[in-house]
C-alpha cells in the first residue's frame, strides 16, 4: 500500500510513499521505547539543548519546508515561512520553561517530608492534521518531548514529506537516535498503534469524528488521550465596536489557510442595527483577498487542501442558500484545476443550516443577526463546539465580561481574532475536545503526577 501527495493547486501527484509495513511498525515501536530510556535520563537543560539547536535549523530550512508546505497543501508561500519561524519558537520556549514548570512541588503534611514529582510516561502518539502541517507536530511534540517522552507522529497522508523532513531535522539536531520518529501509515492502521501497549497515550488534532474514534480506542486499553477537535467559532461584533478593526481581523482570521483552521472566525454575529453595515464592509473585504498560486507572495489564499474538501464546503454553502441563506459573495466553484473555492459571505443564516449549525471548513463567512446582547450570547453558545470565541466591542470591560463569564469555550477573545500561542493554554470543550496543548499546561497531560510520603 502507499500514501501519495498531490498538489491542490495544480492536481499534480508529488510523490508517492510506501506505507509502513506491520513488522516496520513493530520496530519503529521497540525502538521509541529504547529512545525513551536514553531521553528521560537528560537533564532538562540537555533536552533544551536538542530543542534550541532544532529552532536554529528549523529557521535555516525554513524555504525548504514552506516550499514542501505549500505544494502539499496549498498554504500561502509567506504564510507557510511564518509558521515555521512559530516553531522555532514554541522550541526554544519550551526549552526555557520546562524545567521550572515541572520542578517537583513540596507539600506539607504531616509526613516528614511530601511532594509531588512529574514522572514522564513513554512513547506517545501524534495523529496530526495537514492544515498546520509543522507547527501542529511541534505544538504537541516540544512539551510531550521536554516532559521526558518520546513520540512516534502519524500525520496526514497528504503532507508525508512535511512530516520526514521534520524528523530528518530531530535527527540533525542531536536528539537521541529514534526519540521522534514518523510513521507512513493509513487510517486503519491507526487504532492497533493506539492500543498497543508501547503506546503510553496519544494526542489527537482532528474532527469531532475521528476524536470519537481515537477515544474510544485509547478508552478500550484505559489510555490517556488529549484531543483538539473542530470549532464553528463565533465572531461576536457588538453595536459600539469599531467596525474597520473588526472586519479587518474577521476577515484575516477567515481566510487563513483559506478558511481551513479550527478556530478562524466562521459565524459572524451582530446586532441588527448594525448587520447591513457589517454586511457591506465584510462582502468589500473579501472582494479584496486574492485567491490565486499559493506560490506567488501577493496570494492571499490557496487552494483547499484536497478536492473533496472543497467539494464539501460547496455542498455546505449550497444547501444554507436552500435553507433561506442568501448569498452576498461567492459561492460558486471556478472552474480549471486545483481545489479553489472563492471567498463566500452567507447572511440570514440561521438553525437549520450547515452554515449554522455545522463546522465550515472553507472560506465561507456565515453572518446572523441578532437583537441584543443576551441573544448574541445565546447564538455564539448555540452550537455543539467549544473551542474559540471573539468579541469585538469599544468597552473592553463589558467585552471582557461576556468572555469571561458567558461564552463557552476553551479560549475567548477580545477585540482580536482567536490564535495559539506557545505561552497560553490551547483546547476547547464540548464536542471541541479536552486537555490541554501549550502552555505548563501543555507539560503536564503526560506525565504521571507522582505522590511521594515520606513518614
Amino acid at each position: 500500500m502507499s500514501l501519495t501527495s498531490i498538489n491542490p493547486a495544480t492536481g499534480e501527484t508529488i510523490q508517492t510513499y510506501a506505507e509502513h509495513t506491520k513488522d516496520e511498525c513493530n520496530q519503529i515501536l521497540d525502538n521509541a521505547g529504547v529512545a525513551f530510556g536514553k531521553w528521560r535520563a537528560l537533564s532538562f537543560a540537555e533536552r533544551g539543548d536538542c530543542f534550541r539547536r532544532l529552532a536554529a535549523l528549523l529557521r535555516e530550512n525554513a524555504e525548504n519546508l514552506a516550499q514542501t508546505s505549500t505544494a502539499e497543501m496549498g498554504k500561502p508561500i509567506r504564510d507557510a515561512r511564518g509558521e515555521v519561524e512559530k516553531c522555532a519558537w514554541v522550541c526554544e520556549y519550551y526549552a526555557d520553561v520546562s524545567e521550572a514548570a515541572l520542578q517537583d512541588k513540596v507539600i506539607e503534611t504531616d509526613a516528614s517530608k511530601s511532594y509531588v514529582t512529574y514522572e514522564p510516561l513513554g512513547v506517545i502518539l501524534g495523529i496530526m492534521p495537514w492544515n498546520f502541517p509543522i507547527w501542529q507536530v511541534l505544538r504537541y511534540s516540544a512539551p510531550t518531548m521536554m516532559s521526558g517522552n518520546t513520540t512516534v507522529l502519524s500525520h496526514a497522508n497528504n503532507v508525508t514529506g512535511v512530516a520526514l523532513a521534520i524528523e530528518k531535522l530531530f535527527g540533525e539536531a542531536g536528539f537521541p537516535q529514534n526519540a521522534f520518529q514518523t510513521l507512513v501509515i493509513d487510517v486503519p492502521q491507526i487504532e492497533g498503534i493506539i492500543q498497543d501497549d508501547r503506546i503510553a497515550g496519544v494526542t489527537l488534532t482532528g474532527s469531532p469524528r475521528a476524536g470519537r474514534a481515537v477515544a474510544g480506542a485509547a478508552a478500550s486499553v484505559l489510555k490517556k488521550c488529549v484531543l483538539e477537535l473542530g470549532g464553528s467559532d463565533p465572531f461576536v461584533i457588538l453595536e459600539d465596536a469599531d467596525l474597520d478593526a473588526a472586519i479587518e481581523m474577521g476577515v484575516t482570521s477567515r481566510l487563513m489557510v483559506s478558511g481551513q483552521v479550527c478556530i478562524a472566525a466562521k459565524r459572524f454575529i451582530v446586532p441588527e442595527s448594525i448587520r447591513s453595515e457589517v454586511e457591506e464592509r465584510l462582502v468589500a473585504r473579501m472582494k479584496k483577498a486574492r485567491m490565486g498560486d499559493p506560490l506567488e507572495e501577493d496570494t492571499t489564499f490557496g487552494p483547499l487542501a484536497r478536492t473533496d474538501l472543497r467539494d464539501t464546503v460547496a455542498s455546505q454553502v449550497e444547501a444554507s442558500i436552500k435553507g433561506g441563506a442568501r448569498l452576498l459573495e461567492g459561492g460558486v466553484t471556478p472552474e480549471g484545476p486545483g481545489s479553489y473555492y472563492p471567498a463566500t459571505v452567507l447572511t440570514d443564516v440561521r438553525p437549520g443550516m450547515p452554515a449554522y449549525d455545522e463546522e465550515v471548513f472553507g472560506p465561507v463567512a456565515a453572518v446572523i443577526g441578532v437583537a441584543d446582547e443576551a441573544e448574541a450570547i445565546r447564538v455564539a453558545n448555540d452550537t455543539p463546539y467549544g473551542l474559540g470565541a471573539v468579541v469585538f466591542s469599544a468597552d473592553t470591560e463589558r467585552a471582557e465580561g461576556i468572555a469571561r463569564n458567558s461564552i463557552r469555550a476553551g479560549c475567548c477573545f477580545v477585540n482580536s481574532f482567536v490564535k495559539s500561542d506557545p505561552r497560553l493554554p490551547f483546547g476547547g470543550i464540548k464536542q471541541s475536545g479536552y486537555g490541554r496543548e501549550l502552555g505548563t499546561s501543555g507539560l503536564k497531560e503526560f506525565v504521571n503526577v507522582k505522590t511521594i510520603y515520606i513518614a
